[in-house]
């Protein structure tokens, strides 16, 4: 490619398509842990069928990873790219748009992500080496949004996955048996009766850990009682062994 044309073209910086990249990861990846999650359910913390665990999550990461090898797929533009204002084109044809399968060829060279920064970092002509079996390059978008919407909808990305973070892993604790049998107890504990003048209901989200590894459990819960008196922010670490009950063995204000 010869100077006037990459003048012409106005090749995308490395900054920006590394940027771009991380965007796209990030959403693709959130985007198929989320569903992986809402395919397993909220009580997922409890299943002991690690088969149908591994067939649940492959049913749903499969189609997830055609789709991230398929990102750039709409006119040659993915969500990161958008936001940063690129575009994939053809490296003969500069304003063609390459094929589809063209572009899925291309994002498979993501599986070595770490090659592909190193020589897209090295490279004079700014490109990886997707980009060179595919015979594309990426140009900065003549028709890109303002300013304000790309920010507005990358701030919507992660106020996205903190808010689904939150509520479907406290959803989650919640309905595990470890935080049924930790209330259980709180509720028969007198000292915490009498202290909080009697359990009117509970935090919204529990905070900590349940963790099951060969029908062998642990779980840490920090929860927020609260009493008609006062609330009290209660501690509990409780086991359980392979096909038995939770147990509580702490439990500390």
């Amino acid at each position: 490619m010869n100077e006037e044309l990459e003048q012409q073209l106005n090749l995308s910086s490395r900054k920006r398509r590394i940027a771009a990249f991380m965007i796209d990861h990030f959403v693709m990846t959130f985007l198929m842990v989320s569903i992986v999650f809402l395919a397993l359910g909220p009580n997922f913390m409890d299943e002991n069928n690690i088969g149908k665990m591994t067939s649940t999550m492959l049913a749903v990461m499969l189609p997830g990873f055609l789709l991230y090898f398929a990102k750039d797929s709409i006119k040659g533009i993915s969500v990161g790219k958008w936001i940063m204002g690129i575009m994939v084109r053809d490296a003969n044809n500069p304003y063609d748009i390459p094929s589809f399968g063209r572009l899925l060829v291309r994002n498979l060279f993501i599986l070595i992500w770490p090659v592909e920064f190193i020589v897209l970092a090295s490279s004079q002509e700014k490109k990886r080496l997707g980009d060179k079996t595919a015979k594309t390059i990426v140009v900065k978008n003549p028709n890109k949004p303002s300013k304000l919407p790309r920010i507005l909808a990358l701030a919507g990305v992660g106020i996205a996955f903190y808010t689904f973070t939150f509520l479907f892993v406290g959803s989650a604790m919640k309905n595990s048996d470890a935080y049924k049998v930790a209330v259980q107890e709180i509720e028969q504990n007198q000292e915490i009766l009498d202290e909080t003048g009697g359990i009117k209901g509970y935090g919204m989200m529990p905070t900590g850990s349940v963790n099951i590894s060969n029908g062998n459990g642990q779980a840490q819960l920090e929860i927020k009682v609260l009493g008609n008196e006062k609330d009290l922010n209660i501690s509990v670490y409780l086991t359980k062994e392979p096909n038995g009950e939770w147990k509580l063995i702490e439990m500390n204000k």
